[in-house]
C-alpha cells in the first residue's frame, strides 16, 4: 500500500487527477480495437508549417495508474512559450501482476515516432522534441532518449522514436537490484533500465529530484549525471533539498512555489538550447 500511494494516489489527489486533458486530441495508434490517445496544446499564434520545438509528455503512476492529465499545467505554460506540448496516453499494467514495462515503453516509443512522422502536419520541428515524464514516466522519457527496443507491432522503424533532449522529474530509470521496479524486470534490467546504457552522443538532460525522494534516488541520479559528462554528454541535475518524491507537482488550491522553481528551470534549460526566447514568463 505505501508503494501504490507513493506513486499512484498521490498523482489522483495531489497532481489534477480530476482533470481533463488538455489540448486536440490526437489517436497515435490502435492497440488491437483500443485507440490511444495523445493531447496536443497549440501556441496561440501557431500554424500548420512551422518548424516550433515540441515537448511529449509521460505521467507517472507506477506504470499501473495515471492519466496524461499530470502536465496539464506545464503544456499550458510551454505552449505559451512557443513550444507544441503533448500528453500521451499510454496502456497501464495490472498492479496485481509481475509484467515488465513491455507495453508502456511501446506506447511511448510509438506516440514520439507519430509526433515525428507528422511534424509538418504539427507545426513542429522534428529535429527538436524533448521527451519529459515523471516518475514511471520519467522511466519512459529516458528510455525513448536513450535505449532501443520494444517497438510495437505495426511501427514504421524508418521513423526514430529518440527524443533530442529529455526533461525528467524523479525518473524511475534505474530498475537494477534493490532498486524500484525491479520487481517487475528482475534478471532482464538492464533490457529496460536506462540508468545502464549511458553512452556517448546522447541527449541534453536534466533531472529534477528530492532529496528525501525514496524511488528515484538522489545518487542513482548524481551517478547517473557523473556517467553522462564522463561520456560527453549534457546533463544538468537539481536536487531540492528536504523535497519527497512528487514535490513538484501543480496541486490545486494549494501553494505552488516548488511547480513554479521547478518549471522555471525547465525553461532555462530549453532556453539554453535555443529552443525558446526571451526570459521566462512564469507568474508566480
Amino acid at each position: 500500500m505505501r508503494f501504490i500511494l507513493g506513486l499512484g494516489l498521490s498523482f489522483l489527489f495531489t497532481a489534477g487527477g480530476q482533470a481533463q486533458p488538455v489540448g486536440k486530441e490526437f489517436v497515435y495508434r490502435k492497440a488491437g480495437e483500443r485507440p490511444l490517445r495523445l493531447y496536443a496544446v497549440f501556441p496561440k499564434d501557431w500554424k500548420t508549417g512551422d518548424r516550433r520545438p515540441a515537448i511529449v509528455f509521460f505521467h507517472h503512476g507506477s506504470w499501473i495508474v495515471g492519466t496524461p492529465t499530470q502536465f496539464n499545467e506545464h503544456a499550458k505554460y510551454l505552449a505559451s512559450r512557443g513550444m507544441v506540448a503533448f500528453q500521451v496516453e499510454y496502456r497501464l499494467l495490472d498492479r496485481n501482476s509481475k509484467d515488465p514495462p513491455i507495453v508502456c515503453i511501446e506506447d511511448a516509443r510509438s506516440s514520439l515516432r507519430w509526433v515525428r512522422a507528422n511534424a509538418g502536419k504539427l507545426g513542429i520541428d522534428p529535429d527538436r522534441i524533448a521527451s519529459a515524464g515523471g516518475s514511471a514516466g520519467g522511466h519512459l522519457a529516458a528510455f525513448v532518449g536513450m535505449m532501443d527496443g520494444f517497438d510495437a507491432p505495426g511501427d514504421d522503424l524508418k521513423v526514430s522514436p529518440r527524443s533530442n533532449a529529455m526533461v525528467l522529474y524523479d525518473p524511475a530509470f534505474n530498475n537494477g537490484p534493490g532498486k524500484w521496479g525491479h520487481e517487475r524486470v528482475k534478471d532482464r534490467y538492464k533490457d529496460f533500465s536506462p540508468f545502464y546504457h549511458v553512452a556517448a552522443k546522447l541527449p541534453p538532460c536534466m533531472i529534477i529530484v528530492g532529496e528525501k525522494d525514496g524511488i528515484c534516488r538522489p545518487k542513482s541520479v548524481t551517478d547517473f549525471a557523473e556517467a553522462m559528462k564522463k561520456a560527453g554528454n549534457r546533463c544538468d541535475t537539481f536536487i531540492y533539498p528536504g523535497k519527497p518524491h512528487d514535490f513538484h507537482n501543480w496541486r490545486p488550491g494549494k501553494a505552488n512555489r516548488d511547480f513554479y522553481d521547478t518549471l522555471e528551470r525547465v525553461d532555462r534549460f530549453l532556453l539554453s538550447l535555443g529552443w525558446l526566447d526571451g526570459e521566462p514568463t512564469i507568474k508566480k
